[in-house]
Parts: structure tokens; C-alpha cells; sequence
């Protein structure tokens, strides 16, 4: 008897919860194995990638050249000049959210080269 994987996969289509719950037991008693060990290590792998997907770009500090720092910060969040202003002299601030990694570190290597303390969340 040939293996029909589209049959097998037909099958389970239109099985109920209750018989894939018997199907999933008998398995593990059949193979001496357990559907709960994979899982658990999937789920853990993934957690640690869904929690670096998004980054934030927080200013620590201004540094020495805060007026080029001011400037970089309009330049990059298109405030107004005040603004910016506000958000170099309340530092600790969030510049922007919700950034891929390497839109962060750009952010963070252009405020940085103007003497800025940034940290990435």
C-alpha cells in the first residue's frame, strides 16, 4: 500500500476535534514520543523573535553638541524647531517608535555622530 499524503490530509480536513485529539494520542503511544515537547520549544524560539521585530530609538542625553543634536532630531522626526528642542531638553525621550533594526540604528548612528546618547528599546 502506497502512502497517500493528500488523502491522509483529506482526511483530517474533515475530522473532528475529538478524533484528532485521539489521533494525536494514539500517535504518541504508537511512537513513544510527545506533541507537547516540540511545541514548547517552538513557542519558546519564538517568543524571542517577536519581541527584537520593532525597535524604539530613545535619547538618553543631548550631549555637549546639543544645538547639532536638536537639528539631526527635526531632521528626522520633521518637528518644528521648538519641538525638537523639547524633546533634547526632557531627555530621556522616545525619538521615534516601532522601527525595524536597521532603521534604529541608522537613527542611532546620525544622532550619535552629532553627540547624542541613544538607546534602542
Amino acid at each position: 500500500m502506497a502512502f497517500d499524503k493528500d488523502a491522509i490530509i483529506s482526511q483530517l480536513k474533515d475530522a473532528s476535534i475529538t478524533d484528532l485529539n485521539d489521533l494525536v494520542k494514539a500517535i504518541e503511544e504508537e511512537f513513544d514520543v510527545s506533541a507537547a515537547a516540540p511545541v514548547a520549544a517552538a513557542g519558546a524560539a519564538g517568543g524571542d523573535a517577536g519581541a527584537k521585530s520593532t525597535f524604539d530609538v530613545e535619547l538618553t542625553s543631548g550631549g555637549a553638541g546639543k544645538i547639532k543634536v536638536i537639528k539631526e532630531i527635526k531632521n528626522i522626526t520633521g518637528l518644528g524647531l521648538k519641538e525638537s528642542k523639547a524633546m533634547v531638553d526632557d531627555a530621556p525621550s522616545i525619538v521615534k517608535e516601532g522601527l525595524s533594526e536597521d532603521e534604529a540604528n541608522d537613527i542611532k548612528e546620525k544622532l550619535e555622530a552629532q553627540g547624542a546618547t541613544v538607546t534602542l528599546k
